[in-house]
């Protein structure tokens, strides 16, 4: 059972309101009930409430993660058709637009996190209690967070520092450039590594070291190369994490499965639970990891794995990048021709047959649904955590760091290197163009499926070799929602190309 709880005492205390009105007498409470930033924010309880609130936004991560690979050269759309989720299909094909019902979620999913995150930023200073301060720094945590989506995902985006967006300011606050967005988002974990503890009061809490680490991705993604290594050294040297399965009785193989999460390889994890689902119409009201079912099999019947719709279907390509005594290939992609011959009673279906988005053979064994107890629905409560900023990420980032900075070679190689042994492979011994390419080639292997490979391609100028219908100066960033640009009335322009 997970320890964090996503569901906000606002939320349901709302709820409760709205059915109260219902009846008759609801007219008649003197006072009526009211939850607004007036009367909000009272008590410590409320500040904890506010935070699980925005923590739990972080389980609609599951669209980034999903759209990060399809646009990506790692998987197909997949689905039951060529028309199956036709956001997914477009950006497959890199034919979307600024009407895309899958973007405007991301859009709009991370915006409910920084809205909520602000709000307990802007109420800081209404009252006092012990650990407010820590609160405070992981609501700057989130806000980073979300912020840092949405500029990789749109490039320059509104802000407004010192809290929430309210309703108007779309027509008065215009699109910030990447730069001061980045110089926000640097500002907010700033300000964040000064109140948080080194170690989470429960899983899934941010932490200094997730905020360090996330904050020497941002600086990374700017090539600012110095900095960047020296936060992401400042994790690694904590002596708080490992490679899972380098150290005690743990078993590489379980890295993805549920005795892997939380592990000492969980910089920072996003968690999920089985016990309370959700429906096609509110698919952010899941507990449940969402990804999971849709990167599912479809119409599978056999052992360990239950299905799925088939989504996000690793590409041969990609199959065949790993080394055959690469240990990450089969704890990271399901042959599932192969997986029928080794065991007795499998059974499948073939949905999408589009040679461009299509069926591949292939599935993201990390996150593809295994049998469990969720309830109520098996293909939207799967309670598989997203390992959102993992160990290995650190190190591949830091090497990269090192290597592109000309700072170190020497260590870049030893943290390369440690990721290649834990994946059953020799160390390597080159340095220069060719360390980096090796990088390259160990982030896109390591991290296969977690959402990370287009952002990767873009920012090292690689996209456009790599992904088919890639055009340079329009697709590094997806348009900004239609809507979004007309309630704005002409302030925000779209991105170019779109």
């Amino acid at each position: 059972m997970k320890i964090l709880k996503f569901k906000s005492a606002v939320i349901t205390a709302i709820s409760c309101a709205l059915l109260l009105s219902c009846t008759e007498d609801f007219a008649e409470i003197d006072p009526p009930f009211q939850v607004n930033s007036d009367s909000f924010f009272e008590s410590e309880q409320d500040y904890r409430n506010a935070i699980v609130g925005a923590y739990d936004i972080l389980q609609s991560t599951y669209v980034n993660v999903i759209l990060g690979e399809i646009a990506s050269d790692n998987t197909n759309a997949g689905g039951e058709s060529a028309n199956d989720v036709i956001g997914w299909q477009q950006v497959d094909r890199m034919s979307h637009t600024p009407i895309n019902d899958n973007l405007r979620d991301i859009w709009n999913f991370n915006f409910a996190g920084v809205l909520r995150s602000s709000f307990i930023i802007e109420n800081e200073d209404r009252t006092d209690f012990p650990g407010k301060d820590v609160l405070v720094a992981e609501a700057r945590f989130l806000r980073a967070y979300f912020n840092f989506e949405l500029v990789k995902w749109f490039g320059g985006i509104p802000i407004k520092p010192e809290g929430r967006f309210e309703l108007g300011e779309e027509l008065t606050i215009p699109r910030s450039s990447v730069e001061d967005v980045y110089a926000y988002i640097e500002s907010d974990l700033g300000l964040a590594l000064e109140g948080l503890n080194p170690t989470p009061s429960e899983p899934g809490r941010a932490t200094l070291y997730s905020a360090k680490a996330l904050l020497g991705k941002v600086l990374l993604y700017q090539d600012k190369f110095g900095p960047a290594a020296g936060e992401l050294n400042d994790v690694i040297n904590s002596g708080q994490y490992h490679l899972y399965g380098t150290e005690g009785d743990e078993d590489f193989a379980d890295l993805f499965e549920f005795e892997g999460e939380n592990s000492a390889e969980a910089v920072f994890e996003i968690q999920y639970t089985g016990v309370e689902g959700a429906g096609f119409g509110c698919l952010q009201c899941s507990e449940g990891n969402v990804m999971v079912g849709f990167s599912g099999i479809r119409g599978y019947e056999g052992p360990v794995f239950e299905s799925g719709f088939g989504f996000n279907l690793p590409r041969q390509e990609a199959f065949n990048a790993f080394e055959s005594s690469d240990l990450r290939r089969d704890l990271s992609i399901l042959d599932i021709e192969a997986w029928a011959a080794e065991n007795d009673g499998v059974n499948f279906t073939i949905g999408n047959q589009d040679p461009q988005t299509g069926h591949t053979g292939y599935y993201n064994r990390k996150y593809i649904p295994r049998i469990n107890d969720n309830e109520p629905d098996a293909n939207l409560t799967h309670p598989n955590n997203y390992r959102a900023i993992r160990f290995a990420d650190v190190l591949l980032m830091a090497a990269e760091a090192l290597n592109r900075g000309g700072i170190d070679d020497q260590l870049a190689l030893d943290y390369v290197n440690q990721i290649r042994d834990r994946a059953g492979l020799p160390d390597t011994d080159v340095s220069g163009n060719q360390l980096t390419n090796e990088i390259y080639r160990q982030r896109r292997l390591e991290l296969i499926g977690e959402g990370h490979r287009f952002f990767d391609l873009v920012r090292t100028e690689r996209a456009v070799e790599r992904i088919d219908g890639f055009s340079t100066g329009k697709n590094e960033v997806f348009p900004i929602p239609l809507e979004e640009i007309q309630f704005s009335q002409g302030l925000w322009d779209q991105n170019p190309g779109y």
